[in-house]
């Protein structure tokens, strides 16, 4: 932020686009949250005079920069936030995580969107004892979801449970599956994506398979149902991984051209229109990924004893399959996929 650029000439084509949005895609190595905490720093004057996120540029005005936004540090805070836990002992819990949680404190445009309601908070409230070995915003975070990612997580209460956990994760014994619904039909049935995943040079908020001196990355699908909707043809597939990178299996489902529904931030539309030459339908939405965790299997830490677990497909995942075929038959598909052994 250091290196912001003091002024910003608005070009005429940038006519109805929010304040925020312009800068945002101006200032390439800057997310949204950072540029709307320089605005709500009162550190952005269009035309000399302090503007609103919201505000609509007409082209041809002036920005000024006054600085770097000051942000508050993070910090984890106990709150009572419900919890889905499918299992608990001394050493660990596993936790349905819902979408649209965070996992930790972190990116947000505002203090509260930052610290508040993430699973650290509502595992402070609910558990006597977490592991310090993540430090002080992670307590007990072995191994981490995106926030529109719902599902399965594990959490460690002591230390050496958590290095313990962590060591499987890093010898890969760990056995994760996902359910994901991408957009189309890939060419294979079953594949393996094997392709090393960085952070995008340009815009810092997404990973990439075409950077170099990435970290290796490796995701096994299997199709498990082919859509073919009014609204396009769509895939249900089964996800494991080996590695747990970044965005993983979102950024190797867009790599193959078949971004996760819902997943504006890898290509995904924001509204699923009817497909040309179809029957008339209202555009559909989702408000999240669907990338569901929906199995795991790992050795207890203490005991050595396998515990596996599955997670159906929340509510909102099945109606939205649902009103993509008109029939509950995929649900039927899904809950196959939940029970399949790992």
């Amino acid at each position: 932020m250091e290196n912001l650029p003091t002024h910003i000439a608005v070009p005429p084509e940038s006519d109805s686009r929010r304040l925020d949005q312009f800068l945002t895609a101006h200032l390439a190595e800057v997310s949204r949250a950072r540029v709307q905490d320089l605005i709500a720093d009162g550190k952005v004057l269009v035309d000399g005079a302090v503007a609103k996120a919201s505000l609509k540029l007409r082209g041809g005005e002036q920005i000024t920069l006054l600085g770097a936004a000051r942000r508050s540090p993070l910090r984890a805070i106990a709150e009572q936030i419900p919890l889905d836990i499918l299992y608990e002992d001394d050493d660990l819990a596993i936790i349905n995580k819902p979408a649209g949680m965070m996992v930790h404190a972190g990116a947000g445009a505002t203090d509260d969107d930052r610290n508040r309601g993430t699973l650290v908070n509502a595992l402070l409230h609910h558990f006597a004892s977490l592991s310090g070995v993540g430090g002080e915003l992670r307590p007990g975070i072995v191994h981490r979801l995106d926030k529109e990612t719902s599902g399965l997580i594990v959490v460690a209460k002591h230390d050496e449970a958590h290095r313990k956990l962590a060591a499987q994760f890093s010898r890969r014994e760990v056995k994760k599956i996902y359910v994901a619904l991408v957009h189309g039909w890939p060419k294979k049935e079953t594949g393996t994506i094997s392709a090393s995943i960085s952070r995008d040079r340009v815009r810092r908020i997404r990973m990439t398979t075409r950077g170099t001196g990435g970290r290796e990355a490796v995701s096994h699908y299997r199709v498990l149902r082919h859509i073919d909707s009014p609204y396009g043809k769509f895939s249900l597939m089964e996800v494991k991984i080996d590695t747990g990178r970044t965005h993983q299996i979102r950024v190797h489902m867009a790599s193959l051209g078949h971004p996760i529904v819902g997943d504006t931030l890898y290509g995904a539309p924001e509204e699923i229109k009817v497909a040309l030459g179809r029957a008339t339908a209202k555009p559909v939405r989702l408000a999240r990924n669907f990338l569901h965790a929906a199995e795991l299997k790992l050795a207890h830490p203490r005991t050595a004893k396998e515990i596996a677990l599955k997670s159906p497909l929340p509510a909102e995942l099945t109606e939205f399959l649902q009103s993509m075929e008109g029939t509950s038959v995929i649900t039927q598909h899904a809950e196959n996929a939940a029970k399949r052994r790992l």
